[in-house]
C-alpha cells in the first residue's frame, strides 16, 4: 500500500466490492477466528442519550489477514426521516507493523454488505441443499442486501416475508421479483411453516418467531440481534436447534443466544463458531430434519476483513484518495 492516508469513500466501496468478494472475506475470517488467527476485541456499544443513538466500536486483528484496525459508528432510529441511512459507521485500518493510520474507509455499504455475507455463508454451510422457499422477517434497509446474497447460495423459488411494518414489504418484493423468484407477504406464523431459510433482520426487543412456528430441517440466520436486550426469536428455538455463531462470546453476551443462555434454554459450550464448519472441524448440519441456527451478532473482524478489500481494490484502480500524514 501505498505512503500517506487512503480515503475510501462509500461510492468507491459499493464500486469495488461485490457480494463475491465479501463473502469470500467473512468465510476467510470466519476461518481465521475459529483456528485462532483472529481475534476480536471486547465491544463498546451504548445509548448516547441523544437522538435515542446507539453509538460504539467493533475492533480485532487479523493475523492470517493482516488487518488491524476498528469500525466506530452506530444507529440513528431518526435517520430515515432525513433521507439517512439508519446505520452510520467508519472504518480505521492500520498497519499491523507499525500502528500507523492506513485508510479511513466508509462504513454504510460494506456493513450491510459483510451482514449479507455472514448469513449467506451460514446459508451455504448449514442450510440444506433441496432448500426452496426463503423467509424474510425485516424489510428495511439490510433486507434487500440479505435477500440478494441469500439468493445465490441456494436455488430459491420463491420468497415469503413479514414485516412489522407491511407498507415496507413492496421494496423488498421488488428485488424478489427483479431475482425472478415469487413474492408473497405472509403473517409470521405462515412464514415458518413454509420456509426452508428463514433470515431475521429487525431491529426488535421481543420475539417475532415462536419456536412452534419453524418445522423440522430450517435453517435460521438471525442478523439482528447486536445489542444487550434486542431479540428476534422465542428462546425455546434455540433449544430445539443446533446452534452456531460468528462468535460465542458476543453471541451469548449481546447477540441472540443471550436470552436463551440466562434463561437456562442453552448451555455456551453448546454454540459453535461457524469457521469450525468452515475449517472441516465441525460437520455442521447431521440430519434433513435438523433445526440450525446461525446467530449473526456482527464482529469487528468482518468489518475490517471487507475495508481491507476496499482499501486494497480502490488503490489498485486509482480511485482512492491518497492523503498526506
Amino acid at each position: 500500500m501505498a505512503d500517506g492516508l487512503l480515503i475510501v469513500t462509500e461510492e468507491v466501496c459499493a464500486e469495488v466490492v461485490s457480494r463475491a468478494e465479501a463473502f469470500t472475506a467473512v468465510e476467510a475470517v470466519f476461518g481465521a477466528m475459529a483456528s485462532g488467527d483472529a481475534y476480536n476485541f471486547p465491544v463498546i456499544r451504548e445509548a448516547i442519550g441523544y437522538a435515542d443513538a446507539l453509538y460504539g466500536f467493533k475492533s480485532g486483528f487479523d493475523r492470517a489477514g493482516k488487518s488491524l484496525g476498528l469500525k466506530s459508528g452506530g444507529y440513528w432510529p431518526g435517520n430515515a426521516d432525513k433521507g439517512l441511512t439508519n446505520h452510520q459507521s467508519t472504518i480505521f485500518l492500520f498497519d499491523p507493523d507499525t500502528g500507523k493510520l492506513r485508510a479511513l474507509v466508509g462504513g454504510n455499504y460494506l456493513t450491510a454488505v459483510r451482514t449479507a455475507a455472514s448469513s449467506s455463508v451460514s446459508i451455504a454451510h448449514l442450510a440444506r441443499e433441496d432448500a426452496k422457499v426463503l423467509g424474510m422477517v425485516g424489510a428495511g434497509h439490510q433486507s434487500t442486501f440479505q435477500l440478494r446474497a441469500a439468493a445465490e447460495q441456494r436455488s430459491f423459488d420463491r420468497v415469503v416475508a413479514w414485516n412489522p411494518h407491511p407498507e415496507m414489504l413492496p421494496k423488498l418484493g421488488a428485488v424478489a421479483e427483479e431475482l425472478g423468484l415469487g413474492f408473497e407477504a405472509v403473517s409470521a406464523e405462515e412464514l415458518g411453516a413454509q420456509a426452508d431459510v428463514i433470515i431475521t433482520i429487525t431491529s426488535a426487543f421481543e420475539p417475532l418467531l415462536m419456536a412452534e412456528w419453524i418445522k423440522p430441517g430450517t435453517h435460521i440466520a438471525c442478523m439482528g440481534t447486536d445489542t444487550k436486550g434486542k431479540q428476534e426469536v422465542d428462546p425455546m428455538l434455540l433449544s430445539r436447534a443446533t446452534v452456531f455463531t460468528d462468535e460465542v462470546a458476543q453471541s451469548v453476551s449481546i447477540g441472540e443466544a443471550q436470552h436463551a443462555v440466562a434463561a437456562g434454554h442453552l448451555k455456551e459450550d453448546a454454540i459453535t463458531p461457524i469457521g469450525a464448519v468452515i475449517n472441516g472441524d465441525h460437520r455442521g448440519r447431521s440430519t434433513a430434519e435438523e433445526i440450525t441456527l446461525f446467530d449473526g451478532t456482527g464482529v469487528g473482524l468482518q468489518d475490517l476483513a471487507v475495508a481491507a478489500v476496499a482499501a486494497k481494490m480502490a488503490e489498485e484502480t486509482g480511485r482512492a484518495t491518497t492523503v498526506a500524514l
